[in-house]
């Protein structure tokens, strides 16, 4: 008997304080019609303000927690987040090298939006070599992408340079996404090798921007596993993550959560 449902994985990180990491990408799962697992990589003590400690789970157990979700229930694609150390950057790419049965969707997850470093820097090297490769889409920011190649990306060309010298790491599509970048409005830029595809939209004058990363990550992995083309997941994803922003629901004294779930509110209306 075929599911009824899509799935999709999430590997990352858990934040405590519900905005981002593995709580944000399960709320948007379900948001968008895909029932969500997890993997936990870390145990975060975090909330609007920063990450105050954290713990990484052994990668004998993010492994298994891989391995038996896709045993029983599959994954219709699967979302990395949070990796921390070169052993779970590692692990998480074996496990994943073997099985290749899903669309995989790496958030490069490096600096928290407190500042706060979330990837060591042997790591980088790590995900550059064994995960970059098997990625169906990159999804770094623009500080992430600097520090992917190396170079400055502050302007729209600067992004288009970065998101092609990203491709020929491996992954078969990059987004740039452009809420650091200097430009008037928020600019993302998809390339898949061949094409620039851009989304433009608004800059919204607010604080609550916590997990927009792992938001909109998830919802390329959920819209891929609904079945939905590149192009249209990109463009999807972005309209999710607007609202999200626009709805946001003014939580905490430092950047609060979005709103995951204000397309489900808004077609109850």
């Amino acid at each position: 008997m075929s599911p009824t449902i899509p799935t999709a994985l999430t590997i990352a990180g858990s934040d405590s304080g519900g905005g981002a990491g593995i709580q944000a990408d399960l709320k948007t799962f379900e948001a968008l019609g895909v029932f969500g697992t997890s993997a936990i990589t870390a145990i975060t003590a975090q909330n609007t303000l920063g990450v105050r400690s954290f713990e990484m789970v052994s990668t004998a157990l993010i492994a298994a927690q891989i391995e038996v979700v896709l045993d029983d229930l599959g994954a219709g694609a699967i979302k990395t987040g949070m990796l921390g150390t070169p052993e779970v950057v590692g692990a998480v790419a074996a496990v994943l090298r073997a099985r290749r049965i899903a669309p995989l969707v790496v958030d490069p997850v490096m600096v928290a939006k407190s500042l706060d470093r979330l990837l060591s820097d042997d790591a980088v090297a790590v995900m550059v070599r064994d995960l970059l490769p098997l990625a169906a889409v990159l999804t770094p920011n623009a500080p992430e992408a600097e520090v992917l190649t190396g170079r400055p990306v502050r302007t729209e060309a600067d992004a288009r340079e970065a998101a092609r010298r990203l491709h020929d790491l491996g992954p078969t599509a990059v987004i740039v996404k452009g809420g650091h970048l200097d430009t008037p409005d928020v600019v993302d830029l998809l390339f898949d090798g061949q094409h620039f595809h851009e989304a433009r939209g608004p800059r919204h004058a607010t604080r609550h921007t916590h997990g927009t990363g792992c938001t909109f990550a998830a919802a390329m992995a959920a819209h891929l596993a609904l079945g939905h083309g590149l192009l249209e997941a990109f463009h999807l994803s972005r309209a999710y993550l607007d609202g999200a922003i626009r709805h946001a629901p003014g939580l905490g004294q430092g950047a609060g959560p979005v709103s995951h779930f204000w397309n489900v509110e808004r077609a109850r209306t």
